[in-house]
């Protein structure tokens, strides 16, 4: 829907942030999640400074053209544009748009829900997932959670939608209780930090460090790869009762 894309381009931008020119990020320079190289298609010869000082106006104008057009936000649900827009300027547009066409078929938040899935399936598989995933699987939580909770205003009053991003929640929580606990009885990590490393949530970017570097054994593996999950999981719980808190009776 047309009049979206602003609600929608307020919410990225929130993750977006301002100047970054991080030596991992393959994006190089950014502002507000522009890349220099995006500016200068539409500015050329546009120098980093500039980039740091650019209007209002063309960061709309950019992620439009750039993001929005081209994952089809216009023809889109309520919710299902927000994930899908959101993940098109994370991973391209033509991976958001897959991850869409594989996502359709049933309820508006679901597709929500699997859209996030699959993106966040592709994060992990990304080798710098270990410097920023624990902020990319925080980010992506949260696009879920509103992104379910416009999809159910669109056919539910405000109480019925509380309730049911406060079951999300719930729901989100007793899978990371799960994974937690068969974490735990899959074994605890015999290398640097010792189990409190493993089990604190804070420390998921050194674990994810620790699997790349190929630092752990086979049984404290299966206890990483678990744990992490229930880490998304916990993120998504948060991220789904935050959103329930938003909502006014």
């Amino acid at each position: 829907m047309h009049a979206n894309f602003q609600n929608c381009l307020a919410v990225t931008l929130g993750y977006e942030g301002g100047w970054s020119d991080h030596p991992s990020d393959p994006g190089g320079a950014t502002m507000k999640g522009i890349t220099l190289a995006s500016y200068r298609r539409f500015k050329p010869g546009a120098t980093k400074t500039e980039l740091r000082n650019i209007a209002n106006e063309t960061v709309a104008k950019i992620y439009r053209a750039d993001y929005w057009d081209k994952v089809g936000g216009d023809r889109l649900a309520v919710g299902v544009d927000l994930a899908t827009f959101d993940a098109g300027v994370n991973s391209g547009p033509g991976r958001a748009r897959q991850w869409l066409m594989t996502s359709i078929g049933g309820p508006d938040h679901d597709t929500v829900k699997l859209v996030c899935a699959k993106r966040l399936g592709f994060m992990r598989s990304l080798a710098i997932w270990d410097t920023f995933g624990n902020g990319w699987s925080k980010r992506v939580a949260g696009i879920e959670a509103k992104g379910v909770a416009w999809a159910l205003a669109q056919s539910m009053g405000p109480i019925q939608v509380r309730e049911q991003l406060a079951k999300e929640a719930t729901t989100a929580t007793a899978t990371s209780n799960k994974q937690t606990a068969g974490a735990s009885a899959a074994g605890t990590a015999t290398t640097a930090g010792g189990s409190d490393a493993l089990f604190n949530p804070d420390h998921v970017d050194q674990i994810a460090g620790w699997v790349l570097g190929g630092l752990l054994s086979a049984g404290v593996l299966v206890a990483v790869i678990l744990i992490i999950r229930a880490i998304i999981h916990r993120q998504r719980a948060s991220a789904y009762a935050i959103e329930a808190g938003r909502i006014m009776s």
